[in-house]
């Protein structure tokens, strides 16, 4: 039953009715025609356009279009859609439907008219548009954090968003029905794939060093597991070794040592000092990671494991040996 009072009624009837510069248009619809479970069959078009308005004008414009995406639900008012309801063509529509049915008696085929409602395309663009803003996200590549003893996996999480055409058409399609259960949508958001995914990271990071000053212990990790350990000496207190993400730049069998202008290189500041020679400290191989700092082999054994050094990272010469076959260059170093 509907909700419309006699008042009510009546201002919708008079709504629908001809005014002075209204033709009355008194065609008759065919049998069997009805409005969405409206039945208008019989009636002259005028008179079908007054009971549409009555009757189905309130369901379509106060029942909201419900819709379900990634587990959000919404709810959309047919007036913030700026939907009107056109009683008037409605009933043309259903007479021009009706053409051809007799207009008494049962011999046609039931014929159901859809509604003749109008929106705003616009004002459903910008729905979706708010819509898509709760549901959309972002893919998010698989990424490693590196610890001094571990290396932890972050997993990939896929993105998902919403296809606004689909969006509006579908609600669009939605507010033309007068059940509710007509009213309600489930949009399927679309995945999107992260560019990176865990399964790549171990091809990814193939080698990574870490070096715990505080321990004096260089790690080695292949394929984000811990391979080896090795112990070193660091920098002596006012030339600590430099806390941070490196990257090794450049390997060295042998290398050269270039002085640097400093107090404590004495009389061979600012000289080179060929590999190999006896008053060369870098001992071996040289791995380095850019503002004069690296990996390299020392002859001060007693002094591994302790703060002993320029700031460089000292290891004995079998292991800086061993450890420069296992590291390429572009091997992230953490140092902390």
């Amino acid at each position: 039953m509907s909700r419309i009072g006699p008042l009510g009624a009546l201002l919708a009837a008079a709504l629908a009715l001809p005014s002075a510069g209204h033709a009355v248009d008194s065609r008759v619809i065919g049998s069997g025609v009805s409005v969405a479970g409206v039945d208008v069959s019989g009636l002259t078009v005028d008179a079908a356009a007054a009971r549409l308005q009555e009757q189905l004008g309130p369901r379509l414009l106060h029942s909201p279009v419900v819709i379900g995406a990634a587990g959000h639900v919404f709810r959309l008012r047919p007036g913030r859609a700026r939907a009107r309801f056109d009683a008037a063509a409605t009933a043309r529509r259903a007479y021009a439907a009706g053409t051809g049915t007799p207009a008494t008696g049962t011999g046609g085929a039931p014929i159901s008219v859809t509604p003749a409602l109008r929106f705003s395309v616009p004002a459903l663009k910008t729905y979706a548009a708010q819509v898509a803003r709760r549901v959309d996200r972002a893919p998010r590549s698989a990424h490693v954090h590196i610890g001094l003893t571990h290396i932890a996996v972050r997993r990939e999480r896929w993105g998902r968003h919403l296809d606004q055409r689909t969006l509006i058409r579908a609600t669009g399609n939605a507010l033309k029905h007068v059940d509710p259960g007509g009213r309600v949508l489930h949009v399927k958001a679309l995945r999107d794939r992260p560019r990176v995914g865990a399964r790549r990271l171990p091809h990814l990071y193939a080698t990574v060093v870490t070096v715990d000053r505080d321990h004096f212990r260089l790690r080695l990790f292949k394929h984000l597991r811990f391979y080896r350990g090795y112990p070193i000496a660091v920098g002596r207190a006012g030339l600590a070794t430099p806390a941070g993400l490196y990257h090794v730049e450049e390997k060295e069998v042998d290398p050269a040592w270039h002085v640097p202008n400093s107090s404590w290189a004495g009389s061979l500041a600012g000289q080179t000092i060929p590999g190999g020679a006896a008053n060369n400290p870098l001992k071996a191989r040289w791995l380095g990671l850019g503002g004069g700092v690296g990996i390299h082999g020392t002859a001060e054994d007693w002094s591994i494991g302790s703060r002993a050094s320029h700031g460089c990272i000292r290891m004995h010469v079998s292991d800086v040996i061993e450890l420069y076959r296992h590291v390429p260059l572009g091997t992230p170093v953490l140092i902390r």
